[in-house]
């Protein structure tokens, strides 16, 4: 079962990364770089282009993409504390034909991620299915070692990673749901409590793709939830939000937030946008980011001297 090739470093336990000491790393100890991708999604470029049934998709394609960035980050220096996959891990719906083995050949692929960068897993839609029931995000725990959303220290910045889901469609796991946005104001707490460098948040779906005002539509969250999550973040001080799920890159501000959408590892869907990854250099001041094709990731990160 693909739970048992799970990376040690992924795994999380009681809601926390276990790669990251809470003593160690709720602290300032200078500034660092991390990895954020999204939407490696194996199978999406058979199903979606090459318009194959379920049964005769490969997925060799987001393989080899994934196989590029994971290469690229083994090789940056200084390395990344981590390496974060913003959802839709797989293409394959909890319970279809392929999933099984798209789960085996994603732990597989991420085998050859270098053990000293925790590989941190976010769900998605295709991870827990559109509708998620309680066995499918059991199932999504069991098979990936991680916990459906679960926080973690790195370097003084409190890192609150989210269940989109519950905010899409939680008409199945409402119990679930309520538990989830109780869960969250209790981290925002914890974190102001504990006077974080920066709060990030990471999760799948966006709340908005390019403004806050902007209609509903497939890719972003429904208002007026968004707002009223947008305004429990802002005051708390999140300074940004991570996304992926529109194959695009996009993101905009909100008061003192920056939500940043990201492209997809695997099959992008933007106009001269190729697949690739976000490098996110962190400050105590500020943060950086840039995004970068699979094919021009640099060995530097550009992270400033201390």
């Amino acid at each position: 079962m693909a739970g048992e090739t799970v990376k040690v470093q992924q795994r999380t336990e009681n809601r926390k990364l276990k790669a990251f000491s809470d003593d160690e790393e709720s602290h300032w100890n200078g500034p660092f770089c991390f990895i954020q991708a999204a939407d490696t999604q194996l199978g999406l470029y058979d199903v979606h282009i090459r318009k194959f049934d379920e049964p005769d998709v490969t997925w060799s394609y987001e393989v080899t993409r994934t196989k590029m960035a994971i290469q690229a980050a083994n090789r940056m220096s200084p390395r990344p504390r981590f390496f974060i996959v913003c959802g839709d891990l797989v293409n394959a719906f909890p319970g279809t034909v392929n999933r099984e083995a798209q789960e085996r050949d994603w732990h597989e692929t991420f085998e050859e991620l270098d053990d000293q960068i925790p590989l941190v897993c976010v769900c998605g839609n295709h991870d827990l299915g559109n509708t998620p029931t309680a066995s499918t995000i059991q199932g999504y725990v069991r098979s990936f070692g991680t916990d459906d959303y679960f926080t973690f220290w790195c370097g003084g910045v409190y890192n609150i990673v989210l269940n989109s889901q519950f905010f899409e469609d939680p008409s199945q796991v409402q119990d679930l749901a309520d538990a989830h946005l109780k869960w969250i104001d209790e981290q925002l707490a914890h974190a102001k409590s504990k006077a974080a460098t920066h709060i990030f948040v990471f999760q799948h779906i966006p709340f908005f793709l390019e403004s806050f005002d902007e209609a509903k539509q497939y890719f972003n969250l429904d208002n007026p939830f968004r707002l009223t999550m947008l305004d429990k973040f802002e005051s708390a001080g999140v300074k940004a939000i991570f996304c992926g799920h529109y194959h695009r890159n996009g993101g905009g501000r909100y008061k003192g937030i920056e939500e940043v959408v990201t492209n997809a590892v695997g099959l992008s869907f933007g106009e001269n946008e190729p697949s690739g990854l976000r490098v996110v250099n962190v400050y105590q001041d500020r943060f950086e980011h840039k995004y970068y094709p699979v094919t021009d990731i640099p060995l530097d990160p550009g992270l400033a001297e201390k």
